[in-house]
């Protein structure tokens, strides 16, 4: 977990039930969350709706998180799976949009194509630049965890990951 994370005893007084703590924790996670969600949504709507129902789910059950150190990867995957159940309905045809806000046909498609090339040139890439490029821009992690867990120095993750994103924005200009 990245040094921004909230810090494990906050995370440890959270899992005991300390109100304050259970706050503190939401409040310090909440820009990581966001930036997961708008990485992974449709649409910026779907975004905060996503990070607001894994904050949720934190508040509810921080009881059950298993390991302390554990708190970004399963924020992570209440996000995608939210934002996952989301993308569902919304190709279904399912009512996810209240009446107060209404989408045009037209920008959903827009935003659901948009979504899907930079999903399919992310896929494009070598596994190892798209690996470094994930953990860091679409997960958050920093540069040193990213590096340590693909076992790189900081200058090789660098390299990759400027690698990636360069391609990335090559496949999307080219498109």
């Amino acid at each position: 977990m990245g040094a921004d994370w909230p810090r494990e005893s906050l995370i440890v007084a959270a899992q005991g039930g300390d109100e304050s703590a259970i706050a503190a924790l939401v409040s310090g996670s909440h820009p990581h969350v966001q930036r997961f969600a708008r990485s992974l949504c449709a649409s910026p709507e779907d975004a905060e709706d996503s990070a607001q129902e894994a904050l949720i789910v934190l508040y509810r059950k921080i009881g059950t998180l298993r390991a302390s150190g554990a708190l970004a990867s399963w924020m992570f995957r209440i996000v995608r799976n939210e934002c996952l159940r989301r993308a569902r309905r919304a190709f279904r045809g399912d009512d996810l949009v209240g009446a107060e806000a209404v989408v045009s046909a037209e920008d959903d498609v827009l935003q659901r194509l948009e979504a899907q090339r930079v999903a399919s040139a992310i896929a494009e890439l070598p596994a190892e630049q798209r690996r470094v490029l994930i953990m860091r821009d679409v997960q958050g992690y920093s540069g040193r965890a990213v590096a340590d867990a693909l076992g790189l120095s900081m200058p090789a993750m660098k390299s990759r990951l400027h690698r990636a994103r360069a391609t990335v924005r090559e496949l999307l200009l080219s498109r």
